[in-house]
């Protein structure tokens, strides 16, 4: 059987000429060892460039050149035989990498499904550029997913991790316990529902992911320009602390707005209809994405997750 100790001992000879960018975690939970391996906060497992140039027996800069050439017009035939092998194991990627800012750097995060086609490449279809370390590698892999190596080379648990993500939301949940005053509600609180539905589909709160920002700006700006106080009575502040563990927490005490029950209908219907079929809940994931807080893959999963809604 494979044992985890084969590949990455193969890995750790890598060019000394390459960056090692050492064990590493972001502020939004994405890890990278020193072999070039990595995983995103959502569970999504990657090779940096150096660790997929690596992987497959060749320089780093021929990796670069997939990310350079891959919607190039005129497609070069090594872009379009990985392309054939990544729809021939029933996948479809837009881009081939992740941007990732690990360390203080931009670096490219490649997916499994790109990594696996980029490794039978140079193993089997190369001709004159075939690598007998993408071979070795792909003999290695054969027995066993990228993904199981990825997980165990970090020390990483998806069962066990699952439980990590949700307890940022939970410690918010501790802090703003009985906050908010007898006959108002806020807005945390009643988005709850959705921060679950995100969370089963990967998209889980934490210090950057805050999706009750969003939804309160919104909500507040309703609010003001429509003059609701007039109909359902003033709003008011409560004490609001984030985790001492949140960059957020230097600020507390935060004084968010909540608001009268008596808008508690108006506020559901308004986010059913205005923040979530409206639009504004797939630009929110949409913007995570961009900032790579989460995969595009997993926002799209989220997004899908309320399809029911978007089109009712």
């Amino acid at each position: 059987m494979t044992t985890i100790a084969k590949l990455p001992a193969s890995l750790s000879t890598a060019d000394a000429r390459q960056q090692d960018f050492g064990f590493l975690t972001d502020e939004g939970g994405t890890k990278v060892n020193n072999l070039g391996m990595g995983v995103l906060s959502d569970g999504t497992p990657f090779l940096t460039q150096r660790g997929l140039a690596v992987l497959c027996g060749v320089e780093n800069a021929h990796i670069g050149t997939i990310s350079s050439q891959w919607d190039e017009e005129l497609e070069k035939p090594r872009i379009r035989k990985i392309r054939e092998i990544i729809e021939s194991h029933g996948s479809a990627i837009e881009s081939p990498h992740i941007e990732l800012k690990i360390g203080g750097r931009v670096i490219f995060g490649y997916r499994e499904e790109l990594c696996l086609a980029v490794l039978e490449y140079y193993a089997f279809e190369a001709g004159q550029f075939k690598q007998d370390e993408a071979l070795k590698h792909y003999r290695l892999l054969a027995g066993r997913g990228l993904k199981e190596i990825i997980y165990q080379a970090l020390g990483y648990s998806p069962d066990q991790n699952l439980d990590k993500r949700w307890q940022p939301y939970l410690d918010r949940v501790s802090q703003v316990h009985n906050a908010v005053p007898h006959g108002y509600f806020s807005i945390f609180r009643e988005i709850s529902e959705m921060v679950v539905t995100l969370g089963e589909n990967g998209v889980f709160m934490d210090d950057g992911i805050i999706p009750d920002i969003s939804v309160g700006k919104a909500w507040g700006a309703r609010w003001t320009d429509q003059c609701l106080e007039r109909t359902f009575g003033e709003r008011q502040k409560y004490v609001h602390n984030y985790p001492d563990y949140f960059p957020q927490s230097v600020s507390n005490r935060q004084h968010p707005w909540c608001y009268p029950d008596e808008a508690l209908a108006y506020f559901r219907n308004w986010f059913q209809t205005e923040y979530v079929r409206g639009g504004k809940f797939q630009n929110y994931l949409e913007s995570q994405a961009r900032q790579s807080k989460i995969t595009t893959e997993t926002a799209k999963l989220a997004i899908e997750s309320y399809r029911p809604i978007l089109i009712g």
